[in-house]
């Protein structure tokens, strides 16, 4: 672990690591009408099935394809945030595809407005917190964008999607593996607010043991709100249902409640120690409530996200009883 890469978690943190590692950037595509919506996720695992890949999801209708490639065709920038796999390109600042397989026919060239990431400071550099600076974790995590504008075209299947004026998320993941359980959500299409939410929650090893951390960012007018275990949170209570999910959480000075609808998605691909074998569900059609009060019972604000990025994996009993 290097402090360039800790400071900056939107490189690539794989430079002469050793198997089992894994790293992947997720962008998620909203249109301007609302009516397309994609997540592509671009990654490279280093192991016995060494390879790089680009996954694609349609969350209109939940089709998905995983194509492969061989890992040296992964170039990777040691200083910035700058992927190539292939002819495809990723940054922070537009993605370019032009893939014509089998599975999937998807080209065109998105630009990306002005980021707005996860805080970075010495303290607590992302998401994760003081966490990122403790080395061999399972799986650390970024949030690279909460929400920026688009502008561009895509062509998938032969589908012509125009997301010039829509919006954008980018976050990513890199470590051994994704967790033993996890319920991750994720929004930044509130009406009439200024508003996104990223949420997770897994069960996490640690010195031979596990424990059951999370993860809450509320960005609301410029503000960012934070439920963290490192932060001091609690959780109040989780409650996982065929339907949704409801969850509470409390912090110095607020209270958060959380109610995300559960929808069929598509089954994309997700790392273990050894290979991407792992079948992870994810829906883009999910909506999240959120209603934040102070502790006093305040209201803050109370809105529905809708376009919902949605994943609910792994034992989820140990999950709830963590």
């Amino acid at each position: 672990m290097s402090l360039r890469s800790t400071l900056n978690p939107g490189v690539y943190h794989g430079l002469n690591k050793k198997p089992p590692f894994f790293e992947g950037w997720y962008y998620k595509l909203i249109s301007a009408d609302e009516q397309y919506k994609v997540a592509i996720i671009t990654g490279v695992i280093l192991g016995q099935d060494a390879h790089a890949f680009l996954q694609v999801l349609d969350g209109v209708d939940g089709t998905t394809a995983y194509l492969k490639f061989p890992v040296q065709d992964f170039r990777a920038d040691d200083q910035n945030f700058a992927i190539e796999i292939g002819e495809n390109r990723f940054d922070d600042s537009h993605l370019y595809l032009t893939l014509d397989d089998p599975q999937s026919q998807l080209e065109g060239e998105i630009h990306l407005g002005q980021l707005n990431p996860w805080p970075v400071t010495w303290f607590s550099p992302g998401i994760m917190g003081w966490y990122a600076w403790v080395p061999r974790m399972e799986c650390y995590h970024g949030v690279l964008s909460f929400s920026h504008s688009l502008h561009g075209t895509l062509t998938l299947n032969g589908k012509v999607m125009d997301f010039s004026g829509g919006r954008g998320y980018i976050e990513k993941d890199w470590g051994q593996s994704f967790p033993a359980a996890w319920v991750w959500c994720q929004s930044n299409h509130f009406v009439g607010a200024s508003a996104c939410i990223t949420a997770s929650v897994a069960i996490i090893p640690w010195i031979g043991h596990t424990f059951r951390g999370f993860i809450v960012g509320f960005w609301l007018n410029g503000k960012l709100h934070r439920f963290a275990t490192y932060s001091g949170a609690r959780i109040e209570s989780l409650q996982i249902y065929d339907d949704h999910v409801d969850w509470v959480l409390k912090n110095s000075q607020q209270r958060l409640f959380l109610k995300a609808c559960r929808v069929q998605g598509g089954l994309l691909r997700g790392p273990t120690r050894l290979d991407m074998g792992q079948r992870v569900l994810e829906t883009l059609n999910a909506t999240v409530q959120v209603r934040l009060e102070t502790l006093e019972g305040t209201l803050l604000f109370e809105g529905v996200g809708a376009h919902t990025g949605l994943e609910v994996m792994g034992d989820l009993p140990r999950l709830m009883q963590a």
